[in-house]
């Protein structure tokens, strides 16, 4: 059976479903979905070979981001109806500020992908970390690395007030850090990787982890969207899992590799190394208390709580349940 086969099957019954509230959905039935460029992931490849729109029975409209809260910004204005791999952190300072998001599947777990980095000059690590008082760091703020960055200085007990902290997207933090310009950079993806070239992490991702200080990125919507095409959401997300599924079998790496990295805008090797520190948990899996069965919600409650400590954000909600919603998953 062929990949397109196998994954229209799988969705077939809600995509039959869809149809209708699809064209409802927009008025000329069609959706426009955020992603990442730069962050390569099995959905591509589906989106590329078009099962999106086959199994929604509506024509789905992809547009790149550079930043999760260019998503929530997006989500707000109702140009974008569902996003691909926003962060947490992102996530969480759109809620806590009284947007109605919430998210609809755990679209990868990462831990090595995401990190800041110090230049090489400098020679700080673990060790010496203290030494970062008075230097200039390049953080994407509201992201999971602006969230792994705060984390990590509170770890090594480092003020904030003690550096000078500039808003940089992670391309123009590599710039940045690469000319000399910050001390260091936090960030991921292609632009991590790059960062690597010019010095070090204080922290591995196992180290990090071990920490407490985990990092994933939900697939997420507008509470309205989601509860008047619930349907629609379903076949989109057993796509997203089918290609999850299939990329979960080494024999469709030669198959999916060059059109994922296309898509996103890598070479192949690149798009592989990438590729290989990122877990998709299956759907049983993100059902589970450890993840959108229960953990979750206490997750988003912490990240609120250091964004509130660092000011970031006003105050957290008293809960972030309604914020995640398994129904269309589970379908």
């Amino acid at each position: 059976m062929t990949f397109k086969s196998r994954l229209l099957s799988a969705v077939a019954g809600v995509a039959l479903l869809s149809g209708a509230q699809a064209t409802m959905a927009d008025g000329h039935g069609e959706i426009t979905v955020a992603y990442f460029l730069e962050w390569p992931m099995p959905f591509q490849f589906a989106k590329e070979t078009g099962m999106y729109d086959e199994a929604l029975g509506v024509k789905v409209n992809w547009v790149s981001f550079d930043t999760g809260t260019a998503m929530s910004a997006a989500m707000a204005s109702g140009d974008v109806q569902l996003s691909v791999s926003q962060g947490v952190p992102p996530f969480v300072v759109a809620t806590s500020a009284g947007q109605d998001l919430q998210i609809l599947d755990v679209a990868v777990s990462y831990a090595d992908n995401d990190n800041c980095v110090v230049r090489a000059e400098l020679e700080i690590d673990k060790n010496s970390a203290g030494e970062l008082a008075g230097k200039k760091v390049a953080v994407p703020l509201g992201t999971a690395a602006h969230y792994g960055f705060l984390k990590q200085m509170e770890h090594f007990n480092v003020s904030l007030d003690s550096l000078q902290i500039v808003d940089m997207a992670p391309a123009e933090g590599e710039a940045a850090l690469s000319q000399g310009a910050v001390d260091m950079a936090c960030g991921w993806g292609g632009a991590l990787r790059r960062m690597l070239d010019s010095g070090n992490v204080l922290l591995t991702g196992a180290e990090k982890t071990e920490l407490g200080i985990l990092v994933f990125d939900a697939t997420t919507g507008p509470t309205s969207f989601a509860a008047e095409n619930s349907d629609m959401v379903a076949a989109f997300l057993g796509v997203t899992a089918e290609a999850n599924a299939m990329w979960a079998d080494e024999a469709n790496h030669a198959e999916m590799l060059p059109v994922i990295a296309k898509d996103a805008g890598m070479s192949e090797e690149e798009a592989a190394a990438t590729l290989t520190t990122f877990v998709f948990p299956p759907v049983d899996e993100q059902l589970s208390q450890a993840w959108l069965g229960g953990n979750a919600v206490d997750f988003l409650k912490g990240v609120a709580e250091v964004f509130v400590a660092a000011g970031s954000i006003d105050a957290a909600k008293a809960s972030y349940e309604d914020n995640v919603n398994t129904g269309p998953l589970s379908q």
